[in-house]
């Protein structure tokens, strides 16, 4: 089973992790301090926390041999020297992959809504992608959007090693732009997953409603809706992608049209329907 070893993460990027890593700081502290009883109390914390993370993992149905090989290689890559080479349009980085707990639930999603048109908004280097396929019947399909060209060519090299990767088609365009694309031919889909600019979630929410993109009973999920933990901390402690998803889970909440749920998976995960 592929897993993200605390060694191979660069930063803590869940609420969870954050947790974690202050916990630890703080059990340091306590230790150098020489307090005992309230080393003992930090230590079970501590230990509450930092465990949960791995015991998921190592109860979640393990990746294919193909999604690993795609988590390493991802892992593997100097993404600040691409960008900083001019190769990618952002600096990209290991963390934005989906992780394997969240790329088994989208699948279990993708399994349980017998979907068989999912879109992507935001591929990164197409982990999610590939396991939503992998859930997809065999004349399923999947449409992923990303903005740049060399993650995309990546995820494409990656997708020719599975008898999945055929089931998905890549845009390669601001996702904005695809959108009103897909919208303006007619398309529809059963599941939409969103994971791209935060700024724009509001935007790609509001065209997946405004139109028939989302299907009648379809599903949106959407990711990094606690981003951080900054969502629900004070407003002064936020990034702007803190405000942009914060702004975003309003809307969501005040939109009679829908009915959703918010997941503590990871960085979190909505769940959006139209009632």
């Amino acid at each position: 089973m592929q897993t993200i070893t605390k060694d191979a993460i660069a930063r803590a990027v869940t609420p969870l992790g954050i947790l974690v890593e202050h916990l630890e700081q703080t059990l340091e502290l306590v230790d150098a301090a020489q307090h005992p009883q309230l080393a003992r109390s930090l230590q079970k914390a501590y230990q509450l926390a930092a465990k949960l993370e791995p015991y998921l993992n190592q109860n979640t149905t393990p990746d294919s041999p193909t999604l690993t090989a795609l988590v390493e290689k991802t892992c593997t890559e100097d993404w600040s020297k691409l960008f900083s080479d001019g190769e990618t349009v952002r600096q990209l980085e290991q963390e934005m992959l989906s992780g394997h707990i969240e790329g088994q639930t989208l699948k279990m999603f993708v399994k349980m809504t017998g979907a068989k048109r999912v879109l992507e908004v935001g591929m990164f280097t197409g982990y999610s992608a590939l396991a939503m396929a992998e859930a997809l019947p065999d004349d399923g399909s999947l449409i992923a959007c990303e903005v740049d060209e060399y993650v995309a060519s990546f995820a494409q090299t990656c997708f020719q090693a599975s008898p999945h990767g055929r089931k998905i088609t890549v845009k390669v365009a601001p996702a904005l732009e695809t959108l009103r694309q897909l919208a303006e031919a007619g398309e529809s889909f059963d599941l939409v997953f969103i994971d791209a600019d935060k700024k724009e979630y509001v935007e790609y929410y509001q065209m997946l409603l405004d139109t028939q993109l989302l299907a009648p009973n379809g599903l949106i999920c959407v990711d990094n809706t606690l981003l951080q933990g900054q969502v629900y901390l004070a407003p002064e402690e936020r990034t702007p992608n803190g405000d942009a998803i914060a702004q975003f889970n309003q809307v969501v909440t005040d939109d009679p049209r829908v009915e959703q749920v918010v997941l503590p998976l990871r960085d979190g995960l909505t769940l959006i329907r139209r009632v």
